[in-house]
């Protein structure tokens, strides 16, 4: 499987090294899946696991966060887009992850963030055969394909 984790979900998997991200990076990591990155999901972790909150919380310092953000583009497979189509009529920031997802021909596009649950990005996803799923929708999709 080809799979794009939004931020949200790799910032998860480095918080919670029990919880269903960590577990999804954990399957794709030890089984013959594809993690799928782009400059824009890298740059965009990097950034939001500096965020203050995020560093009392988890007292992570520079060099663990570099440490983890350089592990996750040495998993990844991290491909270019072009220009950008817009689908997030809500939060288009969030556009270049799904252009992340198009230019890596993903099977799989997994976040928590609801905007990504609206009907347009399902079928502007489905038309590229990308199913957008939760960590624990994920979780289950790859245990299955493990069995």
């Amino acid at each position: 499987m080809r799979v794009v984790l939004d931020t949200n979900i790799l910032v998860r998997a480095a918080f919670s090294p029990t919880g269903p991200a960590a577990l999804v990076l954990e399957l794709i990591r030890s089984h013959d899946h594809s993690l799928i990155a782009s400059e824009f999901i890298l740059s965009e972790l990097n950034r939001v696991l500096r965020y203050p909150r995020l560093v009392s919380l988890h007292r992570f310092d520079d060099v663990a966060i570099l440490n983890y953000v350089s592990s996750i583009r040495e998993l990844s497979l991290v491909v270019e887009f072009g220009d950008v189509t817009p689908v997030m009529s809500n939060d288009p920031d969030d556009d270049p992850v799904i252009a992340t997802a198009v230019a890596g021909d993903a099977d799989f596009l997994c976040s928590c963030d609801r905007h990504f649950r609206r009907t347009e990005v399902h079928d502007y996803c489905d038309t590229f055969g990308i199913r957008v799923v939760t960590d624990l929708e994920l979780l289950g999709e790859l245990r299955d394909s493990k069995a």
